[in-house]
C-alpha cells in the first residue's frame, strides 16, 4: 500500500465530500472544507491517497497549544487498513511541530471501531455531549489525548 499523506487543496473538495458523505449521517456541506481549505487560519486539513484516489481525510483546529479534531473519515472501501492511524498520526506529528500539546474530539457513541483506534493513540473518554447528534440524538463521547507524544 503506497499511502501519500497530505494538506488538503481545493481540488480535493469533490472526492473529500463524497468521502464525508459516504461515512457520515450528517456529513458538511462542500462550502464547509472550502471555508476550512481557504478561510480558516486555525484550519489544519489533511487527505490520504493512494494511486492518485482520496482514500481519507482529517480536518482539525489548532488552537494555541490544542489541537480540536474536527471531522475524520476514511472512505468505505479502505477501512480496516489502518490508513485512519497513519492519517491521525500524520495530522497529531504535523500539530506537534507547531506547538500542540493536547489534542480533543467527539466521537458517536456507537461508533466503536473509531473510539478503540482513538483509545490505541492514547485519548481517554472524559465526557458525554448528551444528545449531540441531530438525526437521532444520539450521544457524543468527549475524548481528551492530555500529551501528544508520537
Amino acid at each position: 500500500m503506497n499511502l501519500l499523506i497530505r494538506k488538503m487543496t481545493l481540488d480535493d473538495l469533490e472526492q473529500v465530500t463524497a468521502i464525508d458523505q459516504l461515512s457520515f449521517s450528517l456529513p458538511w456541506p462542500p462550502r464547509s472544507f472550502q471555508f476550512e481549505v481557504t478561510d480558516n487560519p486555525a484550519s489544519r486539513n489533511w487527505v490520504a491517497e493512494m494511486e492518485g484516489q482520496t482514500v481519507g481525510l482529517l480536518v482539525a483546529w489548532l488552537i494555541v497549544d490544542e489541537i480540536h479534531i474536527a471531522t475524520f473519515a476514511v472512505h468505505p472501501n479502505f477501512r480496516r487498513q489502518k490508513i485512519g492511524e497513519q492519517l491521525l498520526a500524520h495530522a497529531l506529528k504535523s500539530a506537534s511541530a507547531e506547538g500542540a500539546l493536547k489534542s480533543f474530539l467527539e466521537v458517536r457513541a456507537s461508533n466503536h471501531a473509531a473510539r478503540e483506534m482513538y483509545r490505541k493513540f492514547g485519548y481517554l473518554e472524559d465526557g458525554i455531549r448528551k444528545g449531540y447528534y441531530k438525526d437521532n440524538g444520539e450521544d457524543a463521547i468527549l475524548m481528551t489525548l492530555e500529551r501528544i507524544r508520537l
